[in-house]
């Protein structure tokens, strides 16, 4: 029975991380673009129809967005960041339409596994799926020529990790969502090794070192086991260093940070993270949304 119990336990904190890796993995191409934005310093002169294609998703503007995303592609038919950035976009409107972004799902464990299971929308599932295919196709086909390729080995994680929150999120499939979860975390390892100043990737160890290293100790063996690491602290530092040295990604280092403060009972701290995210993106209406409930549950 107690290893029944563990292993319930490890299937609801996987889904937890894989709930909290959407909030990164939906937007995180800015970080990897053109292959010059890992390094910390991306050109701030140029913006692309991909930079502006993310910036409307970050802002809600989904079909906007996808029609930046498909200029993109036309004009970099073999870059496999395009098409996932066209799976991403497809999944995080699903996430908008079904109320998937809000963050009481990462607040606590319980409240994540009793969420239902959802009915996608099968046109966008099939696109989503479509994308998908197409970015691993053009990212195997890169590597196949060249092992360090940052840009392949991005749209991998990508790839993976939205799969995984599309079972996780969607069809509530969470051993599905672990498998995924794995591959994408072993894709940004490889990338991680090449580009060890990149910042924003920090974003995918912080957050899954901290919400493991939160877990009950038999858990955390457990998932150790699996290759995921369990470092409470670690991640909070992780997360850390991306708010203040992260270029891209720093505003959603932010976001984490501030899902970890409500874990940890310090609402001050995360409505003091999620009123400068709503002053700095004021046509995001999930910032005020959370800054209401957590003030209403004072």
């Amino acid at each position: 029975m107690a290893k029944a119990s563990d292993a319930r336990r490890g299937e609801i904190v996987t889904a937890t991380l894989v709930a909290a890796f959407c909030v990164w993995l939906v937007l995180c191409p800015f970080a990897i673009a053109e292959g010059n934005g890992a390094e910390g310093n991306p050109p701030t002169a140029v913006v692309s129809a991909l930079d502006r294609g993310f910036s409307g998703l970050y802002n809600l503007d989904f079909a906007g967005a996808q029609q930046d995303f498909a200029v993109w592609q036309a004009q970099h038919p073999d870059d496999p960041v395009g098409p996932v950035s066209e799976a991403a976009g497809c999944l995080f409107s699903e996430f908008n339409r079904l109320g998937v972004l809000e963050a009481q799902f990462y607040e606590n464990d319980k409240a994540f596994d009793n969420r239902p299971k959802l009915t996608p929308d099968p046109v966008v599932r099939d696109r989503f799926q479509a994308a998908i295919a197409r970015a691993e196709n053009l990212a195997h086909a890169r590597l196949a020529k060249d092992a360090e390729d940052r840009d392949a080995l991005f749209a991998l994680t990508l790839s993976s990790g939205l799969q995984a929150d599309y079972a996780a999120l969607i069809e509530k499939r969470n051993l599905a969502s672990l498998h995924f979860t794995k591959e994408a975390s072993a894709s940004a390892q490889q990338l991680l090794t090449i580009c060890h100043d990149c910042y924003d990737a920090l974003l995918a160890t912080g957050f899954s070192k901290y919400i493991i290293g939160s877990m009950a100790a038999p858990v955390r063996w457990t998932l150790r086991l699996g290759g995921l690491p369990a470092d409470k602290q670690g991640g909070i530092t992780d997360l850390e260093t991306t708010a203040d040295h992260g270029h891209y990604l720093a505003p959603f280092a932010r976001i984490l940070l501030a899902i970890a403060y409500v874990r940890e009972k310090d609402r001050q701290r995360a409505l003091q993270l999620l009123s400068g995210l709503s002053q700095q993106y004021p046509s995001n209406t999930l910032f005020p949304r959370e800054i209401e409930r957590l003030r209403a549950a004072h």
